[in-house]
């Protein structure tokens, strides 16, 4: 279980500092209706974590059962993941801006101070399941939980520390609001500035990271 642990930290951790989420959280926190919003969007964030994992939990319980060699698909499935990480890095650090550049946030964040709860934990949601990097991240953790030879239970423990882990990056503006109130706000929005400002050079080194990792795991075994 340690072990599997160490793995998975990685990837919780990029999903935990991904801006763009960090950055929709903040916006929220400034909005009339912050306190509601905050917390759908923060549960949105975990249920959405926790169900993709599901899901690649549950698909990958009879590929493994039906297999000769249980971890064949999952060094295709980290090989393929890598290579698609490094593309995408290459074409962030592309679009990166120098440090006096202000970034466009999406159109959809001008449109948060009108938000429901309902809407704002649907964002949540769709941020983690439809966003082609953080998917890949959570992927990639599921995969390793799966590949693990755990017990269901074991399973269970292990994807709900990396739920938490990924849901901290998330859940600190939201504390930061909690504490102090009005008086979070320079700070969130400093945060937020900041987050827009270098996202694209944040993505692009999470990237290479996770991606170069993913790599020497499917690779590594077939050496030695």
């Amino acid at each position: 279980m340690g072990h599997t642990l160490g793995q998975l930290r990685p990837f919780a951790v990029a999903v935990t500092i991904s801006p763009m989420p960090i950055a929709a959280m903040v916006l929220m926190l400034i909005t009339p209706r912050a306190k509601a919003n905050g917390f759908t969007f923060l549960l949105g964030w975990a249920m959405g974590i926790a169900a993709v994992g599901a899901v690649v939990l549950i698909v990958a319980g009879p590929l493994d059962a039906g297999s000769g060699v249980p971890d064949t698909w999952a060094r295709w499935l980290k090989l393929l993941a890598g290579l698609l990480l490094l593309m995408l890095a290459v074409q962030q650090w592309r679009r990166r801006r120098t440090r006096d550049d202000q970034a466009a946030l999406p159109r959809w964040m001008g449109a948060l101070d009108r938000f429901t709860p309902v809407r704002a934990g649907a964002l949540a949601i769709a941020l983690t399941a439809a966003n082609p990097k953080n998917l890949v991240f959570v992927v990639g953790g599921a995969t390793v939980v799966a590949q693990a030879d755990l017990s269901t239970a074991d399973e269970v423990v292990a994807w709900v520390g990396f739920t938490v882990i990924a849901t901290s990056g998330v859940a600190i503006p939201m504390g930061i609001y909690l504490l102090l109130g009005d008086r979070a706000m320079p700070l969130l929005l400093g945060l937020k500035t900041w987050m827009a400002r270098n996202n694209t050079a944040v993505i692009a080194v999470l990237l290479v990271i996770v991606g170069a990792k993913l790599i020497a795991d499917a690779i590594l075994p077939l050496l030695t």
